[in-house]
């Protein structure tokens, strides 16, 4: 089938197909090679309408026709020989064609097959296997409507005012009528028109009344299925699914579902992308999780407020109000300078504490499970075979209790925090299941600092540069105030770059950056130039031995 992306796909025309290594002996009967989307290779493609295979005689006989050549002495058989097959059933083998192969009915124009998921109906018409959201999503969808009216007011606020001065109760109530319905009937026809269905190999997600869309999500690319919960959604019993898809920016998402639907697709999305029989994929249920680590409410709040950012925020919003406020003898124009700094001071204080609450971490065959929220709710999956790189931050003034915060990247994922605070040895140990083999104590005391003609480069941080690659990964170091200690597994390093700038070739020194495959770097800074051009030579025996040792990057198989 025709890709329209990495990890979703999309109907398109054309059919690509492999020949068939069997040699035609006369004319095939059967389908022509169509307009109809493609196939996967070797797999037979069909169109609308039948007529004459694409050629007669001896040679390779392509696989897009149905029809079967006839053999040496044998007659062809008739247009009609072959018996009616059931939708996704195999064809009956006729005599001279080899190898049995699998036979669909020929699906309408712009719609797709792969194998071993049917045909996909036209648009409009439910299927076997095919469900709605929860009839709750039209009142989540029917806000378009309004917020597109809201957004022209805001744009043209000058022509919006005269408007609404020249407005009558009965303009009004009319307008109303019109746009109450408008809203009701959007939202209405958005959900009546939106389709999922669940195959052996992919998620299908049909959208669209006018512009159409259908959307191919192979299970073997999901990343992970994610659960999320906002307030209104946990009242009402609902939740959105969220979908990561390797290769892909956005989340794909299914909103909403019901909580029990939403939990019984996001375990047999997970079961049938680890390989499990779709027969069975629906009876296995959620994996069981054990519980890892889990951050006190109290134990996050203080962390937060141990923070320097924190207060140094609010300092900067406080400043920069009394300074317009003392220029402009307005409180206005005062106001309007504090908004921005005191949202930023919200986001990094009362707003990660409300997003990190009760921040869970479990252990499970899917992976690690994040659970955490106080208003909305979210059950995120981490696979640790797909982690990428793992950083260890110390800010200053959690030093003394031993506290370190976890961040990682996840190829293809948005996840970035793994444990917002907690003391060495519960790091330690969750870093231990995402990275098997790693002990931070150990990488921490192999590291090696830079040499003493660095303070030349960087004259008040050169202390705090290290570096290691002795072990399972390739650790680096940095920060005075902050510490940051980045490891990436030596499987995960895609390509090794050595840097030099003016100043650092004259005292001797390079750098030495590795890239994931999360489009992250990580630098080890101010290394000895010897030593980084042997690291250059050493990585790539590293790398080769780490992808022949590492972890599937699937959930619950050995694969």
């Amino acid at each position: 089938m025709t890709g329209a992306g990495p990890g979703t796909e999309r109907n398109g025309g054309g059919a690509g197909t492999e020949p068939d290594p069997e040699p035609g002996n006369g004319t095939g009967n059967g389908t022509g090679p169509g307009n109809g989307t493609g196939t996967e290779p070797g797999g037979p493609a069909h169109g609308p309408g039948s007529g004459p295979g694409p050629g007669s005689g001896p040679g390779p006989r392509p696989s897009g026709g149905s029809g079967h050549g006839a053999g040496p002495g044998e007659p062809a058989a008739p247009p009609d020989a072959a018996p009616a097959t059931p939708p996704g059933g195999p064809a009956a083998r006729p005599p001279s064609a080899g190898p049995a192969t699998e036979a669909a009915p020929a699906p309408a124009p712009g719609t797709g097959t792969a194998p071993g998921t049917g045909a996909a109906p036209a648009f409009g018409r439910g299927a076997p296997g095919e469900r709605r959201l929860h009839p709750v999503t039209p009142l989540r969808r029917a806000w378009a409507p309004i917020a597109i009216a809201v957004g022209w007011v805001i744009h043209d606020l000058d022509q919006a005012q005269k408007w609404i001065d020249a407005l009558t109760l009965t303009h009004a109530l009319l307008g109303l009528l019109v746009i109450i319905p408008a809203a009701a009937a959007y939202g209405f026809l958005s959900w009546w028109f939106t389709h999922f269905s669940v195959t052996d190999t992919e998620l299908r997600i049909r959208t669209g009344l006018l512009f159409r869309r259908t959307a191919h999500i192979r299970l073997d690319r999901l990343q992970a299925v994610d659960v999320t919960q906002p307030l209104l959604a946990r009242v009402i019993g609902v939740a959105k699914l969220k979908l990561d898809v390797l290769g892909t920016d956005a989340k794909d998402e299914l909103a909403f579902l019901s909580n029990k639907e939403a939990r019984e697709l996001r375990a047999e999305l997970l079961a049938r992308a680890a390989g499990i029989a779709p027969e069975s994929a629906r009876d296995v249920g959620e994996a069981p999780a054990r519980q890892l680590a889990r951050v006190h409410p109290r134990t996050l709040a203080v962390a937060i407020l141990l923070l320097a950012g924190v207060w140094a925020g609010l300092a900067a919003a406080a400043g920069v109000t009394a300074v317009v406020w003392a220029l402009s003898g307005s409180p206005w124009p005062a106001l309007a300078a504090a908004i921005p700094s005191m949202g930023a001071f919200w986001a990094a204080s009362a707003g990660r504490y409300i997003t990190e609450y009760d921040w869970t971490v479990g252990e499970s065959p899917d992976g690690l499970r994040l659970d955490h929220g106080l208003l909305d709710r979210a059950h995120e999956t981490v696979p640790p075979g797909r982690v990428q790189t793992v950083r260890i931050v110390e800010p200053l003034l959690w030093r003394r209790r031993g506290w370190v915060r976890v961040e990682l990247d996840v190829a293809g994922s948005k996840n970035t925090v793994l444990l917002p605070v907690a003391d060495r040895d519960t790091a330690g140990m969750v870093i231990a299941r995402v990275l098997p083999g790693v002990d931070v104590r150990a990488v921490a005391g192999a590291m090696r600092p830079v040499p003493r003609r660095a303070r030349w480069c960087v004259p008040l941080w050169w202390r705090g540069y290290g570096f290691t690659a002795e072990g399972p990964v390739f650790a680096a170091r940095h920060g005075r105030v902050s510490r940051t200690l980045s490891l990436v597994p030596h499987a995960k390093v895609q390509s090794v770059r050595l840097r030099q700038g003016p100043w650092t070739r004259a005292r001797g020194l390079a750098d030495v950056t590795v890239d994931t495959g999360a489009n992250k770097s990580v630098t080890a800074r101010l290394r000895d130039a010897d030593e980084a051009r042997a690291v250059i030579r050493a990585q790539a025996d590293r790398s080769r031995t780490g992808r022949r040792e590492a972890l599937p990057d699937r959930w619950m198989t050995g694969r």
